[in-house]
């Protein structure tokens, strides 16, 4: 699949990954399914989870699942789990230097969850990263190209990072549908412009797939992340 000029694969020159985004935008997702491509090209991977604000959609959660496809999960441990406080893990600089590992950072939402990376900034930009903002126009707050641009400047003041991609992630959780991605793509494309930055991929479950063959690249994701009363 990675040879399908089609379909979305990780820069095997880039080391660092930064994903950013507005609550709901699905970031988390999308970094669960990049690290695990990392993994799958052969290269050792790890995920640092800071998303310290909201309680729900951690990617810690599936540490075990990450583990087992070879993916080291990077987060709050002990007590400090499941607190909704800034602890940054301690593995996180040697992520950020670890020139053998291909490291993915789900940063949490908007503006308080990108805070908690503007002590790394400096460390994170020698390693020249990939900070990717990852829109969703079904969001209140990615509704309108200027709300979205907004959003995605205020994520860069406070993480002290530039946004350089734009994943488009049009999607309705259960309720997405190919029509939902379609309908998202414009608006993805437009912000691309105004931002003056690349769209990196499209995301998509792989059963919509073949109805999005009109969208390049594609990137296909598995769903990991459940709400909380749909787990067991």
């Amino acid at each position: 699949m990675a040879a399908d000029k089609h379909f979305f694969a990780p820069a095997g020159d880039k080391r660092l990954f930064i994903i950013v985004g507005a609550f709901g935008s699905g970031k988390t997702e999308f970094a669960l399914n990049l690290a695990l491509s990392l993994a799958g090209q052969g290269r050792p991977a790890a995920l640092a989870d800071l998303d310290l604000v909201n309680p729900y959609f951690r990617s810690r959660e599936k540490s075990g699942m990450l583990e087992i496809c070879g993916v080291k999960m990077i987060a709050p441990e002990g007590a400090l789990r499941n607190a909704d406080l800034p602890s940054i893990p301690p593995a996180l600089p040697r992520l950020i230097y670890d020139k053998k590992t291909a490291g993915v950072v789900d940063v949490g939402g908007d503006r308080t969850g990108a805070r908690v990376l503007a002590a790394y900034a400096r460390d994170i930009l020698k390693q020249d990263p990939s900070v990717w903002y990852v829109f969703n126009r079904s969001r209140y707050d990615n509704a309108r190209n200027d709300a979205a641009l907004t959003s995605l400047k205020q994520i860069e003041v406070s993480c002290g990072l530039r946004v350089n991609g734009i994943v488009h992630n049009t999607h309705l959780m259960g309720d997405t549908t190919a029509a939902t991605v379609l309908w998202g793509f414009e608006a993805a494309k437009r912000l691309s412009e105004l931002a003056g930055m690349p769209l990196v991929c499209h995301c998509a479950r792989w059963d919509l797939i073949d109805e999005l063959r009109t969208l390049s690249p594609l990137f296909p994701m598995t769903l990991y992340m459940n709400r909380p009363w749909e787990d067991g």
